[in-house]
This record gives structure tokens, sequence and C-alpha cells, in this order.
């Protein structure tokens, strides 16, 4: 990763300390000036840089490859159009409008309280820098964060929401804090994975401290047939955990024992802001991944009744793409 007129080396840690915050905070914020870094593309290879710019109240979290002449793409839940591999924005009508491997830059949005930015990016994926969420955090920090003169909004779950594949679910209910609240659970058949659990308030401390430094993770096994497929070309033991049975490939081995639950945990913290504001509700899942973190968003928002948009005068719009 390299930003841009920036002479900070990255370090995994995601700089300065940020207040502790168990409320929502009660405007929103932007960037204060745009930042950009070059990465490489985890499934292209390719060299891509990224921008992201300040926005202005109201505009939210918005997509736009530059290197098209292409419509915006909202990081909204309706604009997912493919969450095989990752969660992935594109146009349904112009199929070359994609932008993939978005969720681990929306958790750090969500994370450090961004409401509004508008994110450029001259190719089909994001960089995946380390991939963890933690250099999205440190281009944040240098960016800065500049409050906005207009309220911030949130979407509180009201009742129950389940979707559910094979043995795996995520349900949306009303939270028991003021927050989203995550409580999931994986279980893998390799030894150095098994069976882990993890729960966390979300607030910008608990991102920072327990969700943003830990990185995705494959099965050594999976590897050849991404290769195959033409996926995985930038991927290495520098940009992910590389499981083999019982061993960890990679030479510095974890950041943490349960460094893979907890790397599913930051995952929906980024695909649940796609919700479109933050979420208050309570979030619980056992082997989920972004397919069923779209899926319950849309079964979310095809229930009236399941959420409200607070402050109730504020407009939201679910026009579908």
């Amino acid at each position: 990763m390299e930003p841009k007129n920036r002479s900070a080396t990255l370090e995994p840690v995601s700089g300065p300390a940020q207040p502790s915050v168990k409320h929502l905070p009660a405007v929103q914020h932007t960037l204060h000036h745009a930042i950009s870094c070059v990465g490489t593309g985890l499934h292209t290879g390719a060299r891509i840089t990224l921008t992201l710019q300040p926005a202005p109240a109201g505009h939210g979290i918005v997509f736009k490859r530059s290197d098209l002449n292409a419509a915006l793409l909202p990081a909204r839940f309706d604009y997912v159009v493919d969450t095989r591999l990752s969660t992935v924005l594109g146009d349904a009508t112009n199929p070359t409008n994609r932008i993939a491997t978005i969720e681990h830059l929306m958790a750090a949005l969500n994370g450090c309280g961004i409401d509004n930015v508008l994110v450029l990016v001259d190719g089909p994926e994001i960089p995946v820098f380390d991939g963890s969420a933690a250099d999205f955090v440190f281009l944040m920090d240098c960016a800065g964060r500049v409050a906005q003169e207009a309220v911030r909004h949130r979407i509180d779950v009201l009742r129950p929401v389940r979707v559910e594949q094979g043995d795996a679910f995520v349900e949306l209910s009303p939270a028991p804090v003021q927050n989203l609240h995550l409580d999931l659970s994986i279980d893998f058949p390799a030894e150095a994975i098994g069976k882990q659990t993890f729960s966390t308030e979300l607030t910008p401390a608990t991102f920072r401290q327990d969700l943003a430094r830990n990185r995705t993770f494959t099965l050594r096994q999976e590897i050849e047939a991404l290769h195959k497929a033409g996926l995985a070309r930038g991927g290495s033991l520098d940009n992910a955990i590389v499981v083999d049975g019982s061993e960890i490939l990679n030479p510095s081995g974890l950041r943490c024992p349960d460094e893979f639950i907890r790397h599913k945990v930051m995952d929906a913290v980024g695909d649940l802001y796609l919700a479109g504001a933050p979420l208050r509700a309570r979030f619980t899942g056992h082997r989920s991944g972004h397919c069923l973190n779209n899926k319950v968003l849309r079964a979310l928002f095809a229930d009236p009744a399941a959420w409200r948009y607070v402050p109730a005068h504020a407009s939201f719009s679910l026009a579908a793409a």
C-alpha cells in the first residue's frame, strides 16, 4: 500500500487512540480532506489506485469507477450483484460497472463513524492491502474526520428477521444496546480453525481494538481451484492467512488465536453498513458469509414492520437499482 503524499509508515495497529463512544454521534461525519493510495487487487492482481474524497451531508457512501464513464454505485444492499467470494457492487444495466471486495473498506467506514464519502477506484476491485481493515483505518486517520451540520440517522430493527442456508443462518433482532451488537460463530473442519465464537458491541474503540487488524483467510486446497478460475491472482501470504489442516502457513502466524472469527465479524460490520445507515440491532449468526449478510438486509427491508428510520422525519429511499 502506498499512500500518496504521505511519509507515514503503515503498521498493523491503526492510528491514534479514539474516545470510547457508547452512543451514535449526534451528527454526520466526513473526511477532512481527500487521500489516495495504491495497492493490489486480490483477484485481478492489478495495481489499483483508491481515492477517498469528502462528501456533503446526506451524500452517503458512494463508489465510482474512475476508469469508466459509468454511473455511481451507492453502497447499499440492493446494489450488491455478487457475494460468492466478496461483496460486489454493480450496475444492473451495465455489467462492466462493478467493484468487488468492498467489505473491508465498508467495515472501516462503519467502525470509524464516517457517513459521507466518495470512493474512487480505477479498477474492478478495492485493493486488498494486508487482508484486514487496518490500512483503511490508517488512511482515514491521515485524512482526518470532520463533523457536519446534519443529524446522523440510524435504522432500528423492531422484530427478528432470519435467513438460513443449510446449517448456516443469520438473524437481525432488536438490540439490547444502543449500537450494533454482533454475536457470531464458525465451525471449520480444518484443525487450525475449528469452532470459534465472538461477541462484541460495535463502537469506534472496539472496532479498532478487536476487529480492524484481523485478516481474511483461505484453505490451501481452495487456492488451486481459485487460480484455475482466474481468481486470487494477487493473493499471497502477505494479504491472507492460509490454513493447511492444523498448520498456519504464514511465517508470522496469527495476530490473535481467534483471528478467524474476528475477521468474520469484521466482514459483517462492513456488509451490514450496506443498510444505508448504522444499524441498532443484534446480529446473530453461525457459519455466515457475504451471501447471508446481504440476504438478511433484503429480508429486513422487505418487511416495513421490521424496521424504522430514526429520526422518523428524515427521508430514506429504498428505490431499486
